[in-house]
């Protein structure tokens, strides 16, 4: 499993609060939504299955969570 940086993981741990209309109750997805975008650049459309980077999924939501 990739490791990521504290201070990337802080970033996008930011960047899904700013999301419009966020909420604790779907974590998961918004940080999904981050992942896919930092990945592809774009936000994803509402049946988007593109891959994304799995690893910095957990790890994301694992922080995220822990900070909670």
């Amino acid at each position: 499993m990739a490791d990521y940086s504290d201070s990337f993981i802080k970033s996008l741990i930011k960047k899904v609060k700013e999301y419009p209309r966020f909420s604790q109750e779907e974590i998961e997805k918004f940080c999904w939504m981050a992942v896919h975008e930092h990945k592809h650049g774009v936000l994803p459309s509402e049946y988007d299955i593109r891959e994304i980077d799995e690893n910095l999924y957990l790890q994301l939501l694992q922080e995220f969570k822990s900070n909670i």
